[in-house]
C-alpha cells in the first residue's frame, strides 16, 4: 500500500487505450444516449424534474463506476485503491473544512463576479425541489447531490482521469485538464461552470494532498449537500 502511496502520482498501470475508452464513455454514451435520449424518457415516466434527475444521476454514476471497473480495474487485476480509494489521515480533517469553506465562499465571490453576464440557466431538480419543498423531495435532493454525485464524479474526474493526467503531464496540467474535462460535462448550466471549473482544481488538490480521493468525495458532498439546504431555505 505505501509503495502505491508513494508512486501513483509518477505512473499508473493504464495507456491511451483505457483512457480513450473512459472518455468514449463519458462524451458518447453518458451524454449522447443518457442525457439525450434516456432523460426525455425518465422525465415522462415521472412527470418530475427532480425523480428524473435523480434516477438519472444513479444511471450515470452506475454507468462510469462500471465504466471504471470493467475497462480500467477488473482487466489489470487492480484494487479500487489504484482510482484513490483509500484511507488518509486524521490530520487532514482539517484540510476538508478549509478546503469545502474555500469552495463555499470562492463559489460565491464567482458566482456574484458572473452575474453581470445574464446567461443563467436554473437546474431543472432545483426547480423541482422549490415548487414543491417537503421532507421527502429535500431527501431526495439531498441524496442525488450529497451522495451519488460526488461518489461517482470523484471516482471518475479524480480517481482515473486527473490520475491519468498527473502521471503524464505533472500537476498543473493534471488539475487544469481534469478541471476544464468535470466543467464541460455540467453544460448546460453555463452560470455555474466556473464554479464548478474553481471546485474542480479544489477537488484534484485534495487528492493531491492526501492521496486519497475520499476527502474529494466529502469536500464535495458537503458543499453540494449545503447548496441543497440553501436552495430549500431560499
Amino acid at each position: 500500500m505505501e509503495i502505491n502511496r508513494m508512486n501513483w502520482k509518477d505512473k499508473d498501470h493504464w495507456g491511451s487505450k483505457e483512457f480513450i475508452l473512459l472518455i468514449l464513455l463519458e462524451f458518447v454514451f453518458v451524454i449522447g444516449f443518457i442525457k439525450c435520449i434516456v432523460q426525455p424518457i425518465y422525465s415522462d415516466w415521472f412527470d418530475n424534474d427532480l425523480y428524473a434527475g435523480t434516477l438519472m444521476g444513479l444511471t450515470i454514476a452506475i454507468t462510469l463506476i462500471l465504466g471504471v471497473y470493467f475497462i480500467a480495474i477488473r482487466p489489470k487485476k487492480l484494487s479500487w485503491s489504484e482510482v484513490g480509494i483509500r484511507s488518509f489521515q486524521m490530520k487532514d480533517w482539517k484540510m476538508i473544512v478549509l478546503y469545502s469553506l474555500a469552495i463555499m465562499v470562492g463559489g460565491v465571490i464567482i458566482i456574484v463576479l458572473t452575474s453581470f453576464i445574464g446567461n443563467t440557466w436554473e437546474n431543472s431538480k432545483t426547480e423541482a425541489v422549490q415548487q414543491n419543498v417537503n421532507l421527502f423531495t429535500v431527501l431526495i435532493a439531498f441524496l442525488s447531490a450529497a451522495v451519488i454525485s460526488p461518489i461517482y464524479e470523484e471516482i471518475f474526474y479524480r480517481g482515473f482521469l486527473y490520475r491519468w493526467f498527473r502521471t503524464r503531464i505533472g500537476l498543473y496540467g493534471a488539475i487544469l485538464l481534469s478541471s476544464a474535462v468535470f466543467t464541460i460535462v455540467h453544460i448546460p448550466t453555463y452560470n455555474i461552470m466556473p464554479v464548478n471549473f474553481f471546485s474542480g482544481i479544489i477537488f484534484a488538490l485534495a487528492y493531491e494532498r492526501t492521496n486519497s480521493i475520499l476527502p474529494s468525495i466529502i469536500i464535495h458532498g458537503l458543499t453540494n449537500g449545503l447548496m441543497v439546504i440553501l436552495t430549500v431555505m431560499g
